[in-house]
């Protein structure tokens, strides 16, 4: 397979959220604004990317019968690395992350690219893929994140884009907004790609 191939599958064809529906945790919990969404898939990015050259590097010397509990150490180590970073660097958006810095540990995604792809390939198809599987991420909390941003508070990465005159649908920053506009953007991208497949048929 061509390399760049693997880092083109997490955009759109094996995208985390949109595709395999996994981190879908944080995906609605912080995607209440397009900054808070770009920020929480960079964090997770950095530690895939971290994680899987690691595991790629050290898989064999991990024997098969322990290689979750190592898979869980060198991820942790990553995490506490961007969650010190975050903290001393960015406080203000650190605080509204909160526990969903620390929670990336058991982020179903880390795993899965660790499980599936890390532990039996090369250390640069592994980097191309944890960044690929992290830039698909992050461009999918950010789109949802700027969604429900505009609709529930008129703004863009705080920016007022419609005035004062503008009244947000408060709910689209809430948990059922979050449901809503994720399933929603699923939709649209299943349609766009049936179309695009339709299309080379």
């Amino acid at each position: 397979m061509n390399k760049l191939k693997y880092m083109t599958n997490g955009l759109v064809a094996e995208n985390p959220v949109l595709v395999q529906l996994l981190g879908m945790c944080a995906t609605l919990a912080t995607s209440t604004a397009a900054l808070n969404g770009m920020s929480m898939g960079l964090a997770t990015t950095a530690v895939l990317v971290g994680s899987n050259i690691v595991i790629s590097a050290l898989r064999k010397l991990i024997p098969d019968k322990i290689r979750i509990p190592s898979f869980v150490v060198v991820i942790a180590t990553f995490v506490t690395i961007v969650d010190l970073l975050m903290h001393a660097y960015v406080p203000a958006l650190y605080k509204q992350l909160g526990i969903f810095i620390p929670l990336i540990v058991v982020n179903c995604i880390i795993f899965a690219r660790a499980e599936a792809f890390a532990f039996n390939h090369t250390i640069l198809e592994s980097a191309l893929d944890g960044l690929g599987m992290g830039v698909g991420f992050t461009l999918t909390l950010t789109v949802l994140g700027a969604f429900r941003e505009i609709l529930g508070a008129g703004t863009i990465f705080g920016i007022s884009i419609f005035g004062e005159a503008f009244k947000p649908a408060l709910m689209m920053i809430m948990p059922p907004g979050a449901f809503i506009s994720l399933g929603l953007l699923i939709a649209a991208v299943n349609i766009i790609t049936k179309k695009l497949k339709a299309k080379k048929a």
